[in-house]
């Protein structure tokens, strides 16, 4: 019998509601547990692919080609284990699968009233998501009382009472520490877990988020008034590391205490390989590196949003806990590049290595390949991710072949030399979305040459699909796509593709020769959204690598 625990936001949003849910999950798997996690969002949009970065972070690729919310890649880095478009749902697809239900005559004339065939086509894809698996973590998206996910609270209550004793419920709230008054305040989480309480819900755990850990007093009297015992006020501090979470959740029992109110046997769980990690993260390290991250989603009003780039960041710092040294992580703005800003003139000619990741449009583009051509030039590590790649091989035509007019379509359609194009709008190369959204999505294979610096990377890592035929596979989210009418050009000045897709019609890798540049590689996929904390991707373990030995060598 399946077991549901649902993981409900209070007070704001960005709590941490999804790391909560994975690391809980981290400690029930740690049990033997079969766990699985689905994200509920709360908008109409079909999938997170078509929101601006900005406004919503990053988007998380899934390996089926599932463009989803940011926690969907906490849940697969977290659990290890690949999630897909059964982990997640947007109130869009509900409404839309009930209103295509009752166009195709499923509900037989009746009235179709948003209560209750809503909150069922919920737990339809709650259980959906479920099976095969012991226990699902349901993840509801913004916070208790906002009107868009009263769908998702009515499900719950719902399935509490179809199956009673298979059903909990974790509140994760926040606690402020006003400076002037010194001391979390327990109000903001009585008053989110009464809107719970309007909706038929009583909560069986509140987590509570804050700078610091709660104190007795402080859930003395959260328990007191939210009818909850003291044991079950969780609490969830502020960490180096979101991967130390698990562990804080573990000294508090919070594993065993979520089995007992599920009466499911309780086990000694097998933490050491996260304990070790854990550890390797936050102990000392004698050397630093510096690397650069060519940005352009960052900005939000007065404020700098690091969500845009969730899963690079995550990659970048799993690979920085593997080989073992400090990050100087320096965002550099594409636009301010372009106008010869000091300060990121400055970063550029200072980082030890150069990332260019996804991106969209003309805006800050030429910044982009002016950190390129720095990159090339001087020598300087480079990893080159999706528009990474396309403009690096723009870079490359315009000032090593001397195609000074070179450049994608999707910057200038009249280019004159377009070596980056648009993909062929055939369902054989890409996903059809809607008009004007077609994309190539999801994992595809490519074929290496194994003379190239990219293929003794990935077998170095053991990562290789199919070693003997030099098969990789990276997933995918782009529209454009290297032109094929230039590679010949492009190459007989120097530029190796290293890898293409199986009918050799994508380019997938590019590399400049070691003879040329020490560390050069850029490929079309999107390796960060396949690292996992104990299992780095092998590129940014070797693009820290070698940014260390260029920081050693310039010392």
């Amino acid at each position: 019998m399946t077991k549901y625990i649902f993981v409900s936001g209070g007070v704001l949003s960005g709590l941490g509601k999804g790391v909560t849910a994975a690391s809980l999950g981290v400690t029930l798997k740690a049990r033997g547990y079969k766990v699985t996690n689905i994200k509920c969002e709360n908008y109409l949009n079909l999938d997170s692919g078509n929101i601006n970065p900005i406004e919503h972070g990053d988007v998380f690729l899934c390996e089926d080609g599932t463009e989803a919310d940011l926690d969907l890649g906490t849940y697969e880095r977290f659990l290890e284990q690949e999630v897909s478009l059964k982990n997640y749902t947007t109130v869009g697809q509900i409404y839309q699968s009930v209103i295509k239900a009752t166009c195709d005559l499923k509900h037989k004339g009746a009235t179709v009233d948003a209560i209750p065939y809503v909150p069922e086509e919920v737990i339809r894809r709650i259980k959906k998501a479920a099976e095969g698996f012991d226990i699902i973590l349901i993840e509801l998206g913004g916070c208790a009382g906002e009107y868009q996910n009263i769908i998702y609270y009515e499900a719950n209550r719902i399935l509490k009472l179809q199956e009673p004793d298979n059903v909990i419920h974790i509140h994760v709230t926040y606690f402020p520490h006003p400076k002037h008054i010194n001391e979390l305040k327990s109000k903001p989480t009585q008053l989110s877990v009464k809107q719970l309480n309007t909706m038929g819900i009583q909560p069986d755990f509140i987590v509570g988020r804050a700078e610091i850990d709660l104190d007795e007093k402080r859930k003395e009297k959260v328990a007191y008034y939210c009818n909850l015992s003291q044991d079950d006020i969780i609490s969830n501090p502020d960490c180096a590391s979101i991967y130390e979470l698990p562990l804080i959740f573990e000294k508090q029992k919070f594993g065993e205490k979520t089995l007992a109110k599920l009466n499911l046997p309780i086990k000694k769980p097998e933490l050491e390989d996260w304990e070790k990690m854990v550890h390797k993260i936050k102990s000392k390290k004698a050397k630093t590196v510096k690397i650069g991250v060519i940005a352009k989603y960052l900005s939000s009003g007065d404020y700098e949003l690091r969500d845009s780039y969730a899963s690079l960041l995550e990659a970048i710092d799993h690979a920085v806990t593997q080989v073992g040294v400090n990050l100087d992580l320096r965002f550099i703005k594409a636009e301010a590049l372009e106008k010869g800003q000091k300060q990121a003139l400055s970063d550029l000619h200072e980082v030890d290595g150069i990332i260019v990741p996804i991106g969209w449009g003309k805006r800050g583009v030429e910044g982009k390949i002016m950190a390129i051509q720095y990159a090339r030039e001087q020598k300087v590590p480079y990893l080159g991710l999706c528009y990474g790649m396309q403009l690096a091989v723009v870079e490359f035509a315009r000032n090593v072949v001397g195609l000074a007019e070179a450049n994608t379509t999707e910057v200038n359609p009249k280019t004159p030399h377009p070596v980056v194009h648009e993909i062929p709008a055939d369902d054989q190369h890409q996903t059809i979305k809607g008009e004007g959204a077609s994309m190539r999505l999801g994992a595809y294979d490519a074929v290496l040459k194994k003379d190239s610096l990219i293929y003794q990377i990935y077998q170095k890592y053991n990562a290789l699909k199919d070693e003997k035929q030099g098969v990789v596979s990276e997933r995918h989210r782009h529209r454009f796509e290297v032109n094929n009418s230039y590679r010949e050009q492009l190459s007989a000045k120097g530029l190796v593709f290293a890898g293409t897709s199986p009918d050799d019609f994508f380019v997938e890798f590019i590399e400049l020769p070691k003879t040329i540049h020490p560390f050069f590689i850029a490929t079309q996929g999107h390796p960060e959204y396949k690292t996992r904390p104990l299992q780095p991707h092998p590129f940014f373990a070797e693009l820290i690598k070698a940014a260390l030995k260029k920081s050693s060598l310039s010392l």
